[in-house]
C-alpha cells in the first residue's frame, strides 16, 4: 500500500492507538506517530466496514491516471496473520497496460471501535511482463515486523499514526489532514471526504489520498476513481457496520 508514544490512561485512548489530547495545541510537526495499539485482537474480523473504509469481499474499483490504472479488489479470501483471521486485498497496479505491481494486503476491522489495522502484504514486481522481486513485502510478527492502522473509525483531524512497522522494509503513516473535503472523480462528485498525508520514515516526500463516506479510497496522489463495481452500495448485500450503532 501505497517514533515513540506516551503511555496514556485507557480514557485516552483513541482509535486503538495512543493518542494525544494536547494534540490541538502541538504543531502538526511536534506530533508524535502513534504506533502503539491497544486492541484486544479477539475483537479483530475479517469483513465488515465502517464509514470510510470497505472489507467485503466482491468490493472492486478502478481509479486512473492517463494510461496507468490501479486496480483494488476486496478478494473472497483470507490469511491469518499474527494470530489474527485477515482479508485480502489485492491491488493491482499498470502502467501503459503492463502489469507493474500487483499486492496481497491482509486487513481486519475491530467491532468495537471500527479500526481498520493493516498486517502486511505479499508484494510481486513486474518489469516487461517479468516477476522481478517482492520489494515492500512485509508480515505483522515476522522479523519484528508489527501490524498498523489503516483507517480509524472514527477519524479526527490530527490523527497521527504509523501504518505500517516493519524495520528497513515498510514504514508508511499517515495523518488526517481534513474531514470535510470535496473530491471530484470521473466516476462522481463526493462531499465529506477524509484527506489523508501518507509519508514514509524509509524515505522523502508523500501523497494526499482522498476516502468518500459508504465508498472508500477515491483519490489516491494523481489517480482517481473511474468505475466502482459495489454491491453493497447498491443494497446487493447485507453488511456489517462497525462499530455497531445501538
Amino acid at each position: 500500500m501505497k517514533k515513540s508514544a506516551w503511555i496514556m490512561p485507557a480514557s485516552l485512548l483513541l482509535s486503538g492507538c495512543v493518542l494525544f489530547h494536547a494534540k490541538d495545541e502541538m504543531h502538526a510537526e511536534e506530533r508524535p506517530w502513534c504506533h502503539i495499539f491497544s486492541v484486544n485482537k479477539a475483537e479483530l474480523v475479517d469483513e465488515g466496514k465502517n464509514t470510510y473504509f470497505p472489507l467485503w469481499p466482491g468490493y472492486k474499483m478502478k481509479l486512473q491516471h492517463g494510461g496507468d490504472t490501479l486496480i483494488i479488489s476486496v478478494l473472497d479470501e483470507t490469511k491469518v496473520v499474527d494470530g489474527v483471521r485477515t482479508r485480502v486485498v489485492e491491488e493491482r497496479e499498470t502502467k501503459d497496460g503492463q502489469v507493474v505491481e500487483v499486492s496481497s494486503n491482509y486487513f481486519a476491522i475491530s467491532r468495537l471501535t471500527g479500526d481498520v489495522y493493516y498486517f502486511g502484504e505479499d508484494v510481486d514486481i513486474f518489469k516487461n511482463g517479468k516477476l522481478v522481486g517482492h520489494d515492500g513485502t512485509w508480515r505483522s510478527g515476522v522479523k519484528g515486523a508489527q501490524f498498523g492502522l489503516m483507517m480509524p473509525g472514527r477519524p479526527s483531524v490530527g490523527d497521527r499514526y504509523c501504518q505500517e512497522s516493519a524495520p528497513g522494509v515498510a514504514m508508511d503513516r499517515a495523518e488526517v489532514i481534513a474531514c470535510n473535503e470535496h473530491c471530484i472523480t470521473p466516476e462522481k462528485a463526493f462531499e465529506q471526504c477524509v484527506r489523508v498525508r501518507e509519508t514514509s520514515a524509509l524515505e522523502s516526500g508523500g501523497s494526499d489520498k482522498f476516502y468518500a463516506p459508504g465508498v472508500g479510497l477515491v483519490k489516491d496522489g494523481a489517480f482517481l476513481l473511474t468505475a466502482l463495481n459495489c454491491p453493497v452500495c447498491n443494497g446487493e448485500q447485507d453488511v456489517q457496520v462497525y462499530p455497531v450503532k445501538y
